[in-house]
């Protein structure tokens, strides 16, 4: 296993209502994507899985804090927030810029970290999981979005799954 049981910061679900489990499987996700990249160096981070893929652990960091914040601060929020790192000149900014450099490592767990942070006092805020944002192409309630970023963890979780193994072997949970 990947780690102890009793280590586990994750929860074993059951969770009691709505919101709890949605934002509990959410937490339960993000947390997954922190484990799989604990204790790694900048170079394992930034380590790329195949050619000619850019994947790398760091960028699905970055990739994710960009995620965040469209959902969260622009789409939900209505804030003018755009991308930390994708543009329209580089659209794959978020794993293009990952590079093994450890003051960019800590600036993408920074980032990613605060966009966690807004999201989850906008949805301890919300009065409700009706709220809506706004997409560009119509509206999308919170509790649509929650259950969007639990299945975008989800497939990320299963990259990470697999770029940890390519570092040092690590695999599961």
């Amino acid at each position: 296993m990947f780690l102890h049981p009793d280590e586990d910061p994750r929860t074993e679900g059951s969770f009691e209502g709505e919101r709890a489990t949605l934002v509990g499987y959410l937490r339960d996700q993000r947390l997954t994507l922190e484990l799989k990249c604990a204790g790694l160096d900048a170079a394992d981070l930034a380590r790329r899985s195949v050619p000619p893929s850019n994947l790398s652990l760091l960028g699905l960091v970055r990739h994710l804090a960009d995620v965040e914040r469209s959902w969260f601060r622009r789409v939900m929020a209505g804030q003018d927030a755009p991308p930390h790192y994708r543009s329209e000149a580089d659209r794959d900014g978020a794993f293009n810029g990952a590079v093994p450099d450890p003051e960019v490592v800590a600036e993408a767990w920074r980032t990613w970290r605060d966009e966690v942070a807004f999201a989850e006092r906008f949805v301890e805020e919300a009065p409700d999981l009706g709220v809506t944002g706004d997409t560009g192409h119509g509206p999308i309630a919170l509790r649509e979005l929650l259950v969007h970023m639990i299945e975008e963890y989800a497939r990320h979780n299963g990259h990470a799954d697999l770029l940890r193994e390519r570092v040092d072997g690590r695999v599961g949970q």
